[in-house]
């Protein structure tokens, strides 16, 4: 009874055509599991770029555990698609001696090549997704770090204006300490001033209670005083007596004009010891000239004269004398 053997159709198991067929098979199923290897490797990758995505971007975790998951999940199908085709490929190798076996493998093998290459197609979509999401998530990380960059700006503008204030600060601190240095000099020279003016009025107050009365001064002797006196010296000391009047200056104990005329001087006179009244005789000058005649003449020199004089000219003009 023929039996079935896929596209050889019925026949003898070690025919050409059909162990022409079975290694073609194998050569399909060698190539489906490369390719699910190369998928694996993929979704490897994809697993790794997810993974760092999650680690790079804290904000975008659930997309890459996410794409992380479905990864793994295709590495998974991968691996399970490898498997199979590494079976498939055994079972086409014992092909020739259990052909119906290895034909079933072989179509088993296809199928689950078929299934990988849909798990392969379904991990580089998900890979896709992955990239999509890692691009978002650099994105993100883009406008962080500008953010950030911003933030130190703003905190190294704030630290300046920190530092500005703070220098603001110990200026004015040095101010005040100065001023209250200052107002602390101050106040010990008003201390010592006030101890001072207290040092005067106690000396005041001492001296004023030393000296008493008028007639306690040593140089001062007060006789039984009376109504208008005056202390006047007498050489020795001040007495107390009646005040001189002057009613004319004959009244004066060093002059003496008794009978004075008209026109006389006060004199004084080194004998007596007095002003005298004096007539005092004016002194004559004599002023030697030549006349018109050309004859030597003589003119006294008296106070208001006019003295007469020739000009360059010729003509005679006159100078007051004053003495």
């Amino acid at each position: 009874m023929p039996i079935y053997r896929g596209e050889g159709g019925s026949g003898d198991s070690s025919t050409d055509a059909y162990a022409s067929q079975v290694a073609l098979d194998a050569q399909t199923a060698t190539t489906k599991a490369n390719e699910a290897a190369n998928s694996a490797t993929a979704a490897a990758a994809s697993a790794t770029a997810a993974a760092a995505s999650e680690s790079a971007v804290s904000t975008d975790a659930a997309a890459a555990e996410a794409a992380k998951i479905a990864a793994q999940a295709a590495q998974t199908a991968a691996e399970l698609a490898e498997t199979n085709a590494e079976t498939a490929e055994t079972n086409a190798e014992t092909a020739e001696t259990n052909a119906a076996a290895s034909a079933s493998a072989a179509s088993t093998s296809a199928t689950n090549a078929s299934n990988s290459a849909s798990a392969a197609s379904t991990s580089e979509t998900n890979a896709a997704s992955s990239a999509s999401s890692a691009s978002t998530s650099a994105t993100n990380a883009s406008n962080s770090a500008s953010a950030a960059s911003t933030s130190e700006t703003n905190a190294a503008t704030s630290a300046s204006n920190a530092a500005t204030s703070e220098s603001n600060a110990a200026t004015s601190a040095s101010s005040a300490s100065t001023s209250a240095s200052n107002a602390a000099t101050s106040e010990t020279n008003a201390a010592n001033s006030a101890t001072a003016a207290a040092a005067s009025a106690a000396d005041a107050a001492a001296t004023a209670a030393s000296i008493g009365d008028l007639d306690s001064l040593s140089d001062v002797t007060i006789t039984t005083v009376a109504s208008g006196e005056v202390l006047k010296y007498n050489g020795t000391a001040w007495v107390n007596g009646t005040a001189s009047t002057v009613a004319s200056l004959d009244d004066l104990t060093d002059v003496s004009v008794a009978s004075p005329s008209d026109g006389q001087s006060l004199v004084y006179n080194a004998t007596s010891g007095d002003w005298e009244a004096t007539t005092v005789t004016q002194a004559t000058l004599v002023f030697p000239f030549f006349n018109a005649s050309a004859t030597l003449d003589t003119i006294s020199l008296l106070s208001n004269q006019n003295l007469p004089f020739f000009k360059a000219d010729g003509t005679q003009d006159n100078i007051t004398v004053t003495t």
